[in-house]
């Protein structure tokens, strides 16, 4: 809205004098009157006020004193007039008078005239009567010393018989006199009579009317000047005590602000009649040049705008469609403040402002879109879901329809290879109807088809109009008239680029706007799949990683579980959300019927954790193999940990394998014993054949890698069908979860399986979990078994060549009561150089175990820690070839240290 100035402020130009300070609301006293300042400002006429005031009391003297002198002057003029009239009479009566003509002929007419002279005098109030001769030589005089002389005046027109009227100064003062001849019967002049009034007789009845007329003249100059400073002190509030120099200059600027500015201002008045329109009000409302004085409702302007300018209501920015503009208008009341009734209207053409508003605001949607599409496009490391994301982000925001189209190389985390089909990755829409190729439909594009061109080329292309595009349409004449026919009409094709690879094309269709699209809506879908293209080559390297990662991790981890009879064993592995981690399991076989368990977690996730737990898997493979008890097996797996760490410090400037952690349990069917030990691994858990859960008191030892502490194992006599759960920490442990609230949930999930067989009881404890974990999860489930009385044979040994013998004879009969006689001869050759080489080498007491289980296991014990080496015999050595003869017999053989010593067996397949 455009202020118009109340008191302009130009630049006082150098040299020139400042301009006198206009009044001040604090010129103003407490009791409204004005101060003496404002007062002196008024009176000395430096406002236009003071000026307006002074003049008019100038005036208003001048008035009065011409009145009072052409009063004066009329009354005197008055006065002569009937000085001379009276005189004239006077003057005629005591000439024609009977006597007069002959007293001046009597010898003395002094004594004849003087005294009727006087008589007529005092009876007529003139000042004198006088009578001469014709030489003018006086007879008589009101003062008695002049009789005789001669009279003053001129008498030469009245002794030619006419009449004289002169003012002049006689010797009685200023005077008007007359002068009319006496004429004898014959008509002859004989003589001469003047008659008087001097000035100062006459004027007296001007100076009896004189202090009435100044008493008039002093009440209307009164009445005049309190009119005048009544006026001027209005004119002084109005203009705002301004001298004629700052009014002009003010009215200048005041008319060159208000017909230059840019916006449109018009006063109307309470009756509706517009009082003022500035140019540019002209121009936004062609408006007639004659428009001023005339009703709004006159004008020529819609309805609406006019009885909007009529009504004088407040309106703010108002935007109003007048003619081809749109006008922001604003409007207030101009009374106020006790201002004259009516309205001041200011008019804005917002027309360019709303095109430059919209432009700004496209401008900034497509940021937004861009913004969003940096966030919200490439959320999972999924290919297909980002091409989801990409199409859904573009519509309806950017196009009615969204296609993706990528190789199916891609899709597999591989390399796009050039010419082969394209699958249809993802499309979204405004309807679910549209004849596009639906998801996952090999398509394969005709050369001349944008898409294709596009995929060759490597640069976007539009297809502005479908209809006139014939390579488009050559891809399928039925499905294109189809989408044609559905209403969309035209086509934005972009490659998927990620640097020097394309991945596909990017479709965007448009339907229901029936512009096509532009070259500045092409420039916006190909920075938006740039940015897209990047996420979902991201997509394609993690597909890649995480395949090679799962590939890695299926060869490390067990394919199948070994054969066995200790144990009944499900098992699961999950992995994490955000791929392939360090988690692993095994179970291992070991002499006498024995089978370990053994449940490890690296930390960290991707191929350099399966790498890792891959090479912990096959130590603990090859420790295994010593048949070491479980706490020395930690410790010697520590120790390679401790010993990676080192070899990979100095080029990863990391310890990447601390934090492995793992639990070793080892169970023997015939004790019914369970040795385990555990490296920072949660502990397992119990479930007893009457449904019981426990958690067993396990000693915590120290993650792998960290060394300094040894570890600790514990020995439970599990009862049998007794079911042993061992697990890593993504089953029981999650960010919204600590490991005391996972192990109760656990455990509240076993009470759940009473009677339930391992393979059910995997399934009850993960269908508690979330569909995909955040951390990988390993789970065993082991239900023992015994292997029962009749399936073991022990004897102990005499410490003397001869008990081998008997030793041999009573293997031969268990073997026949097992229905194993097939196997007595290789069983006695086995039993005797085992128990020779005990007797020979070892310490007694000597003991030999049968067990019948999925093989014929031959135990011999002694309390020698010696173990005997197997080496080729020379042809001239008559020893040294027993344990070659044991090795080519059985499928194993081996030693394992115990407390009290060591046992060497031998393994036999069972026929």
């Amino acid at each position: 809205m455009v202020r118009l100035p109340g008191r302009p402020r130009p630049p006082r130009p150098s040299g020139h004098p400042r301009a006198p300070r206009l009044p001040k609301p604090e010129d103003e006293d407490v009791r409204g009157g004005r101060r003496p300042g404002r007062l002196r400002a008024a009176v000395t006429g430096r406002s236009v006020a003071g000026q307006v005031f002074v003049l008019q009391v100038v005036i208003v003297l001048l008035l009065v004193v011409a009145a009072v002198v052409a009063q004066v002057l009329q009354v005197r003029h008055d006065s002569d007039v009937e000085a001379a009239n009276r005189s004239l009479a006077v003057a005629e009566t005591f000439a024609n008078a009977p006597g007069t003509a002959a007293a001046l002929r009597a010898p003395d007419p002094t004594a004849v005239l003087q005294p009727k002279a006087e008589a007529t005098r005092e009876a007529t109030g003139v000042d004198f009567v006088v009578v001469m001769n014709t030489d003018g030589i006086r007879y008589t005089h009101p003062k008695p010393d002049r009789i005789g002389k001669k009279f003053v005046g001129d008498i030469g027109p009245a002794l030619a018989g006419g009449t004289v009227v002169e003012h002049i100064r006689g010797t009685i003062g200023p005077l008007v006199q007359v002068v009319v001849p006496v004429k004898d019967a014959q008509g002859k002049v004989v003589g001469l009579v003047s008659s008087g009034i001097t000035t100062a007789h006459v004027g007296g009845a001007a100076d009896e009317q004189l202090p009435l007329l100044l008493a008039a003249a002093a009440a209307a100059m009164a009445l005049a000047t309190g009119g005048t400073a009544l006026v001027s002190r209005r004119l002084l509030r109005q203009t705002h005590g301004l001298g004629p120099y700052e009014m002009t200059r003010m009215y200048e600027h005041h008319d060159a602000v208000l017909h230059a500015v840019r916006e449109g201002v018009l006063i109307v008045g309470g009756d509706g009649r517009l009082l003022l329109a500035n140019d540019e009000a002209h121009r936004l409302l062609d408006l007639p040049h004659d428009a001023e004085r005339r009703s709004v409702l006159e004008l020529g302007l819609d309805g609406e705008t006019a009885a909007l300018l009529a009504s004088g209501r407040v309106v703010t920015d108002e935007v109003r469609l007048v003619k081809d503009r749109l006008l922001a208008i604003n409007q207030r009341p101009t009374d106020l403040r006790g201002g004259p009734a009516g309205s001041v209207t200011t008019l804005r053409d917002s027309t360019e402002l709303r095109a430059v508003a919209g432009r700004a605001e496209v401008a900034r949607e497509r940021l937004n879109m861009l913004y969003e599409a940096g966030v919200g496009i490439g959320t999972s490391l999924d290919v297909a879901r980002t091409a989801e994301e990409l199409a859904e982000l573009a519509v309806p925001r950017f196009a009615d329809f969204a296609t993706v189209d990528l190789f199916d190389a891609v899709l597999k985390g591989e390399e796009p290879r050039p010419g082969t089909a394209l699958r249809r990755t993802a499309c979204a829409g405004l309807r679910e109807d549209a004849p596009l190729y639906p998801v996952g439909e090999r398509i394969r594009f005709v050369a001349t088809s944008p898409q294709a061109r596009s995929l060759t080329t490597g640069q976007s292309l539009v297809a502005a109009r479908l209809r006139e595009a014939p390579g488009w349409r050559a891809q399928d004449l039925e499905r294109t008239d189809q989408v044609l026919g559905y209403g969309i009409h035209s086509l934005i094709t972009v490659p998927l680029r990620a640097g020097s690879l394309v991945l596909g094309v990017a479709n965007f269709w448009r339907s229901e706007k029936p512009q096509p699209f532009d070259s500045e809506e092409l420039a916006l879908a190909e920075e938006l799949v740039a940015r897209a293209a990047i996420s979902i080559d991201n997509a394609r390297r993690y597909t890649r990683e995480h395949s090679m990662a799962v590939t890695l991790q299926r060869s490390l981890l067990p394919r199948s579980l070994p054969e066995q009879g200790a144990l009944d064993i499900a098992y699961r592995y999950l992995p994490a959300q955000s791929g392939v981690g360090g988690d692993w399991f095994d179970v291992l076989p070991l002499s006498g019927a024995r089978v370990a368990l053994v449940v490890g977690d690296v930390v960290g996730h991707g191929l350099h954790a399966a790498a890792t737990m891959g090479r912990l898997r096959t130590a603990v493979h090859n420790f295994s193999s010593l048949d070491l008890p479980p706490d020395e097996l930690l410790g010697l797996l520590d120790e390679l940990v401790a010993r990676i760490d080192l070899d990979e410090t100095p080029e990863e400037d990391a310890a990447v394998v601390t934090g492995a952690t793992c639990l070793y349990a080892v169970y023997d069917p015939v004790s019914r014993r369970c040795t385990m030990a555990r490296a920072g691994h949660p502990p397992p858990a119990l479930v007893r054949p009457d449904g019981s859960v426990e958690f067993p008191e396990i000693p915590a030892g120290p993650p792998l890698g960290l060394g300094g502490l040894p570890f600790e194992t514990a020995e439970l006599e599990l009862a049998e069908d007794s079911r042993l759960v061992l697990y890593t920490d993504g089953l029981v442990e999650d960010r919204e979860r600590d490991i005391d609230e996972g192990l109760e949930l656990l455990g509240d999930a076993l009470r759940r399986t009473r009677g339930a067989t391992p393979e059910e009881t995997c399934r009850t404890v993960l269908d508690r979990l979330p569909n995909r974990p955040s951390d990988d999860v390993a789970l065993i489930v082991a239900r023992t078994r015994v292997l029962d009385a009749d399936r073991v044979a022990e004897w102990q040994v005499p410490s003397e060549p001869a008990a081998v013998s008997e030793v041999r004879a009573s293997v031969t009969r268990r073997l026949a009561d097992w229905g194993l006689e097939e196997l007595a001869f290789t069983t006695e050759l086995i039993l005797s150089e085992l128990v020779t080489n005990a007797i020979r080498y070892g310490r007694a007491p000597i003991g030999v175990r049968l067990l019948r289980d999925r093989a014929l296991i031959c135990e011999v014990s002694d309390r020698s820690t010696t173990s005997p080496h197997l080496r080729y015999a020379a042809s001239t050595d008559e020893g040294g070839r027993g344990l070659f003869l044991v090795a080519q017999l059985a499928d194993r053989w081996g030693t394992r240290y115990t407390p009290e010593g060591k046992i060497i067996w031998a393994e036999q397949p069972l026929p």
